[in-house]
């Protein structure tokens, strides 16, 4: 018997390499290299935006099998032509241009007709032009300027001394900062008053104040400022210069001292100032929406406090000084300030229209402003609101996107709702199976729908608010061309989570050349930030962190656990103090479950690639998980939330920053790193702090782990651009096929 199941181990080995050396070949790496391009312009009929001329008309580009078309909707005919002759207007600019124009491909942008449709005017990459609709004679538009590319730093410090002087609305004085202090002058005689007193270089007023509307009073605010935090790098290889650069960058951290508010008041005319009790407002992350009532009042404004398990909105009585809560939110675990939070002023009514998670699901409430009570609770059930578009305070309606209304379909996909404010009249707009994007007509009786799943390419159609019923179809998207590549769809799969019950929902890519009979590796893409959840809905031809990596032999996956967003406020509670747990329970059982299906999915080779939050999620997948992946690459991660931006860490993980910080480190337990790991960095990456990288790299050498480190030149926050994605592909197929990869001479050389 023994020698019967050597014999039988030995073939299997050998039909295992035969099958294993077949894919991750030189073939194979050219069609994933070119799986980008293979795809690219293979569907038409797929227009990305539109725009409404007033209410009759919406007009939008869409692609052709070469070339584009614009196209003008009439809602009165219900009708659908050519915005324009093409042929008339590409005559005029190869007259004006010099330049031979054709019909099917202008080169136009940026389209604004008038309301006659008798003018049209657009740009071209260098200039801004009118045509004139009647004769097609094309004019300069004078003083056009390119618009510059704006990189700015989303976390730099907030100059409170940046504002200009504030003129009262009476037009009388300005406000401005003079010595740490609020200071007013007279317009006319410029004779300056000195309002405030109290402020100092370690307690300052800031220089965005607010005057009352009816020019009485202001509201200034002092700020004690928080503590300075930067973090370095080397620019090593600068453009402009031999020598490298030292970068650095304000980049507030966990447990960082963060500013203290004080709002004030001024009475102008007697120059008294009213000092307001913090009581209410103590331990501050942030004080947000300050803004005066119209009659004059007061002012209400928003406090989230530090750790985020307190948030309210108050009022400030101008006449007391006192502050009372209008609304107020608590929660043991967090509230999701960052992705969930909506508040609508009814003015005319005195309503708050309120978002909360307080029954469990992300819903709508109905507060007097004035009292703070709750008029009734607007949206109810099993499914989230994800997305306010629009409250009509006349009829007093609210528009918004929902998911889960449909208990046999994704819970993802969005539709469109209406609703009245007393809760009553809960209308859907869309009820079709897929993901809708919807664009309104100014008036809101007409609205374009799009909607499309990753396995259902996109139908464009004109809808009546009224009826809810198409009344001009648009376009249907046409996958002939790609089907012809052998492109399939992903599947949609779903399988039990943790729990025995709640559905888990992802996605399977496979390479166009599958053979059921072969066996593939399996690898994740993973990003599982709770800010959001992140498996496609839309339909795209091509995944960059999935289509060119299956094309190498392998079945790539993506999936959202627990702990992410947009199902229940239980769901996403299990992120809580735990980022380390990333949903892995439930992603390891759906991954078994579809391997149980489809036996060709090879559950004993299971690869994991993540980049940012998803990098950190890679490298627990090694630290934490190694039981069930073999195989990671991490690009750019936030090992240890201590070592990333404030804002997003203590969201999830809490304030002050207690031991779930150190339990949840990839850094701290390096030691428990079982696998293959490739770390990818930018040395520039400003995003995550570079060092968060290079102190795990430095744990796992210390406890003699074998791991390979990129550091990526110039980069930035990225999965490591053209270098790292090669680098990604060689690891898994070496690491995973047990192939040695061709050279990058006979793959990327053409």
């Amino acid at each position: 018997m023994k020698t019967t199941n050597k014999k039988i181990s030995v073939f299997l080995t050998l039909s295992w390499c035969l099958f294993a050396h077949a894919q991750g070949t030189l073939k194979e790496y050219k069609k994933a290299n070119a799986v980008d391009s293979l795809f690219k312009n293979k569907v038409i009929n797929t227009p990305k935006e539109f725009h409404w001329i007033g209410n009759d008309y919406v007009w939008y580009s869409n692609n052709l099998q070469k070339g584009k078309e614009f196209l003008l909707v009439n809602t009165k005919q219900q009708k659908q032509s050519q915005a324009f002759d093409h042929t008339k207007l590409a005559q005029s600019l190869s007259k004006f241009s010099g330049k031979e124009v054709t019909a099917k491909d202008l080169p136009i942008e940026n389209l604004e007709f008038d309301k006659m449709l008798e003018k049209l005017v657009f740009t071209t990459d260098t200039l801004k032009l009118s045509c004139n609709l009647q004769t097609y004679e094309l004019t300069k538009v004078s003083g056009y300027k390119l618009p510059l590319n704006k990189n700015e730093y989303w976390g730099g410090n907030f100059d409170e001394f940046g504002n200009k002087p504030v003129g009262s609305p009476d037009s009388l004085h300005i406000a401005f900062i003079k010595n740490y202090n609020l200071y007013i002058q007279n317009k006319k005689t410029k004779a300056e008053t000195q309002l405030s007193y109290d402020g100092s270089k370690g307690f300052y007023y800031s220089s965005y104040m607010q005057w009352s509307p009816d020019s009485k009073m202001i509201m200034a605010y002092k700020v004690r400022p928080g503590e300075e935090h930067k973090i370095y790098f080397v620019e090593s290889s600068p453009a402009d210069q031999f020598q490298p650069k030292l970068q650095n960058r304000d980049y507030l951290k966990p447990g960082d001292q963060l500013p203290f508010k004080s709002p004030q008041l001024f009475v102008v005319a007697s120059k008294k100032h009213i000092p307001i009790a913090t009581d209410l407002f103590p331990e501050q992350y942030e004080l947000t929406e300050i803004e005066w009532k119209d009659d004059n009042s007061g002012l209400t404004f928003e406090y989230n406090q530090r750790g985020h398990q307190v948030y309210r909105v108050l009022d400030l009585n101008a006449a007391t000084g006192n502050v009372k809560i209008i609304i107020e939110e608590k929660s043991p675990t967090f509230i999701d300030y960052s992705g969930k939070r909506f508040r609508y002023n009814s003015k005319k009514s005195n309503e708050i229209v309120w978002a909360s998670e307080r029954d469990g699901w992300n819903h709508l409430y109905l507060y007097d402003a004035l009292t703070g009570k709750v008029k009734n609770q607007i949206t109810k059930g099993n499914w989230p609101v994800r997305e306010v578009i629009k409250v009509d305070e006349e009829k007093k309606q609210i528009y918004f996107t929902a998911s889960g209304l449909d208990s046999n379909q994704d819970p993802y996909l969005l539709q469109l709702c209406r609703i009245d404010f007393s809760g009553k009249n809960f209308t859907r707009l869309t009820t079709e199976n897929g993901n809708h994007k919807v664009t309104f007509s100014p008036d809101y009786k007409y609205y374009v729908d799009q909607y499309s799943r990753v396995d259902a390419p996109p139908i464009t159609v004109l809808k009546s608010v009224d009826s809810q019923k198409t009344i001009v179809e648009m376009q249907k998207a046409d996958i002939s061309a790609l089907e012809k590549t052998g492109w399939t769809a992903p599947e949609v799969f779903t399988a039990k989570g943790r729990d025995g019950k709640t559905d888990i929902w992802g996605m399977i890519v496979r390479p166009t050349t599958f053979d059921p009979n072969r066996k593939y590796p399996i690898i994740e893409y993973i990003y599982a930030g709770p800010h959001d959840s992140f498996v496609p809905k839309n339909f795209q031809p091509y995944y960059w962190a999935m289509s060119s990596l299956a094309e190498l032999g392998f079945i790539v996956v993506q999936i959202d656990g627990m702990g992410t967003s947009n199902r229940s406020k239980a769901f996403q509670d299990v992120c809580w103090k735990n980022l380390k747990d990333a949903g892995f329970p439930d992603r390891k059982l759906w991954m078994k479950a579809a391997a149980t299906k489809y036996p060709y999915m090879n559950i004993d080779k299971v690869g994991i690639h993540g980049t940012s939050a998803g990098g950190q999620n890679a490298g627990a997948a090694l630290v934490f998980n190694s039981d069930f992946y073999d195989v990671a690459v991490s690009s750019c991660g936030c090992h240890d939330n201590r070592m990333d931006k404030m804002w997003w860490n203590e969201q999830w993980m809490g304030y002050p920053v207690g031991p779930e910080y150190e339990a949840c480190s990839n850094t701290t337990h390096a030691a428990q790193v079982k696998g293959n790991l490739m770390l990818i960095l930018g040395e520039l990456d400003d995003n995550v702090d570079p060092s968060s990288t290079m102190q795990f790299a430095n744990a796992l050498i210390k406890a003699n782990k074998n791991f390979e480190l990129v550091t990526v030149p110039g980069m930035g926050h990225s999965a490591g651009g053209d270098f790292g994605e090669r680098k990604r592909r060689d690891y898994f197929v070496q690491h995973l096929l047990g192939v040695i990869p061709p050279t990058w001479e006979e793959i990327y050389t053409k």
